[in-house]
């Protein structure tokens, strides 16, 4: 019993203290140094019963009372527990009322008050009505052909300024430019044109089986790839990897403020920055197309063996179905997807915005990008090569 009296005198009391008056009403009597060592076994255990009490009944008529009048000393762990109670009170639709603090304290109180500051209700977005969103859609539709024009603009006389200044041209961002998007590219470029010519003579000679034409596949294999396949799948292979890096790459410089020390400086930066990559789309684009070519066609001759279609025939079949014209049909196209791939690229990254997410947001938008001018481009030519014959 002694040992029992003796701990109970050494333990000290809470410095808060909750005591509930009846259903309606309840008070939190504080004592003593309220700081982060004493408040650790109380603020949970005053919060559940504070929870507790709200649950009961009406909460718009529970009314809290803060009694601070014995308080020796507050921290800044003390004002966050009075915040947090006060914070679930008024949620609940209670009342709450702080009773004697002492002046001094009164100050770092009026920092956190209106409580709504710290707890903000979630602002509801208001709903645009169907015509406004197609009005936006407009908008920034607009805005960006806009931009596109303005910047189609800026690329070309700076273009022609390179042919007159060929010296003052980044001869270096070039060099590596085209490593990058050209030596580079050759591993993934050849895999995907070797299964485009496997495949493209496997489906091919499936239904020429039928009508006992299966020599034909070859010469008609060989000039689907040559007009059409082979500068259209390396123009999306290059989109989705060189045009996503040249978007990243300036729009990393672009979040760094490296392209607003440029102007600041006096230098174009799509002289400094597009041009070289543009030169580099416009040299590799047709070299791994004629790369693409090759490595096709050579595997749709390995795939024709299948069909007991020798070499010799293959190849005399070729000769006799592709001529000069469509193979420079093909790299004229190749070139024109060259350049829209880097261009579509270094546009999107001098557009990036602010952001951890912004250069994410303009690779994505690169690649989308030059794929959809690759098909519009690709439409184009297809009309012109219909009309000329081309």
């Amino acid at each position: 019993m002694a040992i029992s009296d003796a701990h109970s005198a050494i333990s000290p009391s809470p410095v808060a203290i909750w005591t509930q008056t009846d259903s309606m009403r309840a008070q939190v009597s504080l004592s003593g140094a309220v700081n982060v060592y004493t408040l650790a076994g109380v603020w949970t255990d005053i919060r559940e019963k504070q929870n507790l009490w709200l649950g009961q009944g009406n909460a718009q008529s529970h009314s809290l009372v803060f009694d601070a009048s014995k308080v020796s000393s507050l921290d800044g762990s003390a004002f966050a527990f009075l915040i947090d109670v006060q914070e679930a009170q008024q949620k609940a639709g209670g009342q709450f009322e702080i009773q004697g603090l002492d002046p001094k304290y009164q100050p770092l109180l009026h920092e956190f008050d209106p409580i709504n500051k710290l707890f903000p209700v979630p602002a509801a977005k208001p709903k645009t009505s169907f015509v406004v969103s197609v009005g936006m859609a407009a908008q920034y539709f607009l805005d960006d052909v806009r931009g596109l024009v303005i910047f189609v603009g800026h690329l070309s006389a700076d273009l022609a300024w390179s042919i007159r200044n060929v010296r003052q041209v980044r001869w270096g961002d070039f060099v590596n430019a085209a490593v990058e998007a050209g030596i580079s590219a050759l591993p993934i470029v050849g895999l995907v044109a070797f299964l485009i010519g496997v495949i493209l003579s496997f489906q091919a000679a499936i239904g020429m089986q039928q009508f006992g034409a299966v020599s034909f596949v070859g010469p008609l294999a060989a000039l689907g790839i040559v007009r059409e396949m082979g500068p259209l799948i390396t123009a999306i292979l290059l989109a989705g990897r060189s045009s996503a890096a040249f978007a990243a790459e300036i729009g990393t410089m672009t979040v760094n403020s490296e392209v607003d020390a440029l102007v600041t400086g006096g230098l174009s930066p799509v002289r400094f920055l597009v041009v070289p990559r543009v030169l580099a789309g416009i040299l590799v684009a047709p070299i791994l197309t004629l790369y693409a070519d090759i490595v096709s066609i050579f595997s749709s001759m390995l795939t024709m063996q299948i069909y007991g279609i020798p070499f010799i025939n293959f190849y005399n079949g070729m000769l006799a179905a592709v001529d000069i014209e469509d193979v420079l049909s093909g790299l004229v196209k190749a070139t024109l997807f060259g350049v829209v791939v880097s261009a579509m690229g270094c546009l999107r990254g001098m557009q990036t915005g602010t952001g951890a997410a912004a250069v994410g947001i303009s690779a994505t938008r690169a690649v989308v990008s030059s794929i959809v001018m690759i098909v519009l481009v690709d439409g184009i030519f297809a009309y012109i090569s219909y009309r000329t014959g081309f």
